[in-house]
């Protein structure tokens, strides 16, 4: 597994094998960062289940500034840190081994507001809703940020407005834009 695009295209990202990962494929990851692109620059990013750390990272790598990787499982948050030291990325980078119900709260309490946001939780755990409910809630999204999703067969609610949706084999992506207002 490699970053596809920007400053650090080709490096290698660690553990495309650790177990309970399903890291997004380069083709799907591809199209993503097509999609999102403009949303980059100078961006602050979570990656919530963040597992590789492949979507923060290439975000990382196309401009954002910043990133929290979250993460409750001890070998992706030692790996995220491992490609980091590896690829001597300068940017801003926080790994948080956390689960994702205290980490919105720390958010919460420190007042941080994301430009991006990456929910690609484990598939059989639907936790996209409950995690779209708590960031509304929490004031989480900047305004016109966005929230990219990407799930198999969870009926996502649509608590903001959809920007892009896209079908990948059996896996959906469906990116939100919270308003500019």
């Amino acid at each position: 597994m490699r970053f596809i695009s920007g400053k650090y295209k080709g490096r290698r990202i660690e553990g495309f094998d650790i177990v309970g990962t399903r890291p997004t494929m380069d083709r799907v990851k591809e199209s993503l960062f097509a999609i999102i692109n403009s949303y980059l620059k100078e961006s602050l990013v979570l990656d919530l289940f963040a597992g590789t750390g492949s979507l923060g990272l290439e975000a990382i790598s196309n401009g954002s500034k910043e990133a929290y990787f979250v993460d409750k499982n001890i070998i992706s948050t030692k790996t995220i840190k491992k490609t980091v030291e590896n690829t001597k990325i300068e940017e801003k980078i926080n790994i948080l081994n956390i689960d994702y119900k205290k980490a919105l709260e720390k958010f919460k309490n420190e007042n941080l507001k994301f430009d991006i946001i990456f929910l690609d939780p484990p598939y059989n755990d639907n936790l996209i809703n409950d995690c779209l409910k708590k960031i509304k809630e929490y004031d989480l999204l900047k305004n016109g940020g966005i929230i990219v999703c990407e799930y198999e067969k969870e009926n996502l609610i649509d608590i903001y407005p959809i920007y892009k949706e896209k079908k990948y084999g059996s896996k959906y992506i469906k990116i939100y834009k919270s308003s500019n207002s």
